[in-house]
């Protein structure tokens, strides 16, 4: 990757400064960058990209596969060229939101894969709420509802979420490490593990709250069944 993933470091930092390495158009590139790509089901941050006076909205960041880069979508063609340094601004409680959710669908994954067996075959994190789809072969909204209230209880126990690197052989090695049914991490020689103590354990890229309190609480927005395979939950969390 082109620039340097400081979210994946620090999830918290709001604000930092970067050197412009890269302009087309409204599309911007930096050494290194705060904002989260749309990536692994999650989706992208928001916020403003400050030069000076003038002052950007970054409307949406991508991983851009030519480049092996992250492209920063701007609303305008923004005043700036190569070697640059701007502040990046996250929207905080955009950010916020999802790093709650996503801390949220990784307890839910883990009870989900310990009682049933049951793996992810889809799924999305939004701000309003998120959703995944299980692969569960019946359909009973009851599971959902006991997994939910389940999580919930570990979520008031306030555990400290753990993030580290392992080398990418013994990290897929840890029983349950992938709980995607049908994608395996990114060929990296050292994946990221977002560990839950005695919760669970996975390889993921995207920011997550430093302590199960900070979820809030998970609330069931509805449960679909969605096909062979794909029973989905829609939820979303509030303080």
């Amino acid at each position: 990757m082109g620039a340097e993933l400081i979210y994946q470091k620090d999830s918290y930092l709001k604000e930092i400064q970067a050197k412009v390495t890269g302009v087309d158009k409204n599309v911007v590139y930096f050494d290194k960058t705060i904002f989260h790509p749309r990536s692994g089901g999650v989706d992208h941050d928001t916020g403003w990209i400050i030069f000076g006076n003038n002052k950007w909205n970054v409307v949406s960041v991508v991983i851009d596969r030519e480049r092996n880069d992250v492209a920063h979508v701007l609303d305008n063609e923004p005043e700036i060229e190569p070697g640059d340094i701007v502040k990046q601004v996250l929207n905080w409680d955009r950010r916020y939101k999802l790093m709650r959710l996503h801390t949220a669908a990784h307890i839910i994954s883990a009870l989900m894969y310990e009682k049933y067996n049951a793996l992810i075959t889809g799924g999305n994190i939004s701000y309003e709420y998120a959703y995944d789809d299980y692969s569960l072969d019946i359909m009973d909204k009851n599971i959902f509802y006991e997994v939910v209230e389940e999580a919930n209880k570990i979520v008031a126990k306030g555990i400290e979420v753990k993030i580290y690197w392992l080398p990418r052989e013994e990290a897929l090695k840890i029983p349950g490490v992938v709980k995607l049914a049908h994608k395996m991490p990114p060929e990296l020689k050292y994946l990221r593990i977002v560990e839950i103590p005695d919760v669970d354990i996975q390889a993921d890229g995207g920011p997550h709250v430093k302590n199960t309190r900070e979820i809030g609480e998970i609330v069931i927005l509805k449960v679909v069944n969605k096909g062979k395979k794909r029973k989905r939950l829609y939820y979303t969390v509030k303080p």
